[in-house]
This record gives C-alpha cells, structure tokens and sequence, in this order.
C-alpha cells in the first residue's frame, strides 16, 4: 500500500481545563451541564453544528425510557413542555416525540445557563497519555486547524467510543460470535400531513399502526428496508418518519456510512413520493429535511470496569453504585435481512436492572469515563440501555464523577462513591435545576 509521511508538528495546547466531554449528544450535554454544575471549568466538544447529537443531528425526534429518569432528563421534559415542543403517543404515555430545532435552542440555553464552554463543529482525531496512564491530552481537527485540549478528567460520549479507540482501550463491536451489528437508519421530517386525517397510521394512536404503515407501502411497491415503519407525530401537521433499515454498516466504516446514508436518503424519498401519487390524505406530503447524521444504533463498547450483561437483565440486577435504572427491553434490530427486516426473537425476557457507576470508567485508561451507548457491556444488554433516556442518565452521572474527579486530583475509579451519590441525590431531588451545586 502507498503511504505518505507526515512531517511532525507542534501542536499548541489551546485549554487546559478541569473536564472535557467529547461528543454533544443526550449523554454528552448531561455530562457537561453536571461536571459544570459542581462548580468544575468543563468544555464540550461537538463534531457537529448544533448540540443534541441524534436528538437534532439526526433527527430522531423520539426519547425513549425517559420517564423514570429524574435529574437532567426530568428537566429538560419540564423545559420542552414549556415550549409546547413534546408530543406523546396517547395521553400520558411514558415516550414521546420533541421539536428538532427546539431542542437544539434548549440545548444551547442549558449549557449556555451552566457555563459550559461550546466547540461545534470539531473532530477529535488523537489522544495522549502521560507517565502515569492518565489521559492527559486530546488532539481535534476543525476549521482553526489542529489543537489540544488538556484536562484532569475526561468523558467519551461519542455513542461509537471515538474517544476510547484513539486513546488506546479496548473494546467490542457487535455480536460476540459474528461481529453482526444492528442496522442504521435515517430519519426524516415530513409534513403536509394533518394527524386527524392519518391517526390509523401514527405510531401509538391506534392498534398496529407500524403493520398497517408497511402493508400500504408493500401495496403501492416501495416495501420498506425496516419491517416496521414508523410515523411519530411532533405537531398536528408535522411528523418524523423512520422507515429504513442500513445492514451490516460498521461505526468506523466512513465509506460504508457514506453509502448507507445515500441509501436511505434515497428510500426516503422514494417512498413519500409514493405516497404522495396516491393523494388523498397524502396529496400534499414532502420531506422537510433528513437527518444529517445516520442515526447509529451500534459502535464500539469501550472496555469499563465492570460490563454490564444479558444476565443482568435477566435477574433485574441491581448495584450498591447505581447511576441509571433501566426499563427498556431487549430490542436488536436485525442483523440478517434475509430472516427479519424487524426485531431479532429475544433470547429471555429482561427485568427493570441497574448500570453501575464501574460500567463507565475505562479500564485500560485512566481519567477517562463513559456515557451512552459506549459504555462497557455486551451485545444483549448494549440493545437495551443504548436509548436516549438512559444516555443523560449515564451522562449526568459521568460528569459529576469527572468534576469530582477533577477537583481531588483521584482516579475517578477511586473517587468515593458515597460522594457522587450525594451529588446525584441532590441533582434527582433538587426543586432549584439550575443552581450551581457548591
């Protein structure tokens, strides 16, 4: 293979600074509000131009396992109801749809609120270690150019364990014995719809709306890559549409992602055109816009100490360092195509259990911790607890730990859990979100 050598460089350190979180999705932005609020100097990294990750990047319009989750995600609820920017299913149902652009400006407004320090639009691409195995130093690429960023403490919540892979931690990516991974899918927003006119095919309005959504698909001949399309109402006259499934693509694959997202852009938009010829209710339907990233069910799951397993979900296992309770079932979305375009038959039925505080510090690295679907777990638990409410459950967590870490100079393996269970205490209890936890 030909190769080109780069000349070596100085690269000048442009922060040095208490915490900094790389990726500002639904963990990211719970991690670096929290770290913030305990008083901790934290910057946020963003390889995007909003924050919000699949929230807003991707579109995904839809929070799931959210309404146990006291703390940040209670809040921001609260926040986007004052907005009247949420939507659920049916009348107090427990997951619900958002406004996109809503809940970029009330993500901004809460970092902006808690003293986050913002970079969008910035990569990491390298890390460092010093004498003593702590991450001391990550390297980004943006439009000013190469730069570091030193920290005492760090958080991965990259969703695809970016920042664990460069900085030298092991991990896993997809199923055990094949390496098979779930499938992406982009999303969309449409409109021209007006939700009394199409309610038997809105999910969660009425019995088998995904069936009844497919089955007019199959009909008109634009048989949809996801065996179970799904129309979530946003507003009364704008929805968001999941519809396509992208198989075997790698996290760390930019040319296979590069082609699932045509792909499924492609499959988008055949289909609302089809749609669309059948008139009626559908005459005046169009594609706001589709998501910018490909929304990522599956990246690398950074190795932690402790991983989290099927076997917890069967027991209902719960932990004396609990950060996060989950209700989500298993749900791996199909591997093969050729034996299901849906969900994969579960291997046992899971019970409410526990993420441990130990599932999102890196073992191989110190200084450095997870949030979200990067956290340290196998294939069966990963396709439960990755969904959005548990990612800013794992996400606050991470960040008090980081700034507590940070404040006493500990290994956060050996910050005292005792410690960051009061400060969660106070977080999950507090009438008063917004004061700065001293």
């Amino acid at each position: 293979m030909m190769t080109h050598r780069e000349e070596s460089r100085d690269v000048p350190v442009v922060e040095e600074t208490d915490v900094v979180v790389c990726g500002g999705g639904p963990a990211g932005i719970a991690a670096a509000i929290l770290a913030a609020r305990q008083g901790a100097r934290t910057r946020l990294i963003e390889l995007h131009g909003c924050l919000g990750g699949v929230w807003t990047t991707g579109s995904l319009s839809w929070i799931i396992d959210s309404a146990n989750k006291p703390g940040l995600m209670a809040e921001i609820t609260s926040r986007l109801d004052d907005r009247d920017a949420r939507r659920t299913r049916v009348k107090g149902g427990k997951n619900y749809a958002y406004d996109v652009e809503e809940m970029k400006l009330l993500l901004d407004e809460m970092c902006e609120e808690a003293g986050v320090e913002v970079r969008l639009l910035t990569r990491v691409v390298g890390a460092a270690r010093d004498s003593e195995n702590k991450l001391s130093v990550i390297l980004t690429e943006s439009k000013s150019g190469r730069e570091a960023w030193s920290a005492k403490a760090f958080v991965d919540a990259t969703g695809d364990g970016d920042l664990g892979a460069i900085a030298g931690c092991g991990f896993d990516v997809g199923h055990p014995e094949t390496g098979d991974v779930q499938p992406m899918s982009l999303m969309a927003l449409i409109t021209g719809l007006a939700f009394n006119e199409i309610e038997a095919y809105v999910g969660g309005s009425m019995a088998d709306p995904k069936k009844r959504l497919a089955a007019l698909m199959d009909q008109i001949g634009v048989s949809p890559s996801y065996g179970h399309p799904t129309i979530f109402r946003i507003r009364d006259d704008l929805f968001a549409l999941m519809s396509n499934h992208q198989y075997g693509v790698k996290c760390d694959d930019s040319a296979q992602i590069t082609a699932a997202t045509i792909r499924g852009r492609r499959e988008v938009h055949t289909q609302v055109k089809a749609l669309r010829a059948l008139g009626g209710v559908w005459a005046n339907m169009r594609v706001v816009s589709t998501g910018a990233q490909i929304g990522v069910r599956e990246g690398r799951r950074i190795h932690g100490r402790y991983e989290v397993t099927g076997q917890d979900l069967l027991e209902g296992a719960r932990f004396e360092d609990a950060v996060c309770r989950v209700t989500m079932g298993i749900d791996v979305h199909s591997t093969d195509p050729g034996k299901t375009k849906m969900v994969e038959a579960k291997p046992h039925r899971s019970k409410p259990y526990d993420i441990p505080l130990r599932a999102l510090i890196a073992k191989d690295i110190d200084s450095l911790l997870m949030a979200g679907r990067c956290i340290s777990g196998d294939f069966i638990a990963h396709s439960s607890y990755r969904v959005t409410g548990n990612a800013v459950s794992m996400g606050q967590a991470a960040g008090i730990c980081a700034a507590l870490s940070a404040a006493s100079g500990q290994k956060p393996q050996d910050v005292a859990w005792v410690d960051v269970k009061e400060r969660l205490d106070r977080v999950n209890d507090r009438e008063t979100p917004l004061e700065v936890i001293a």
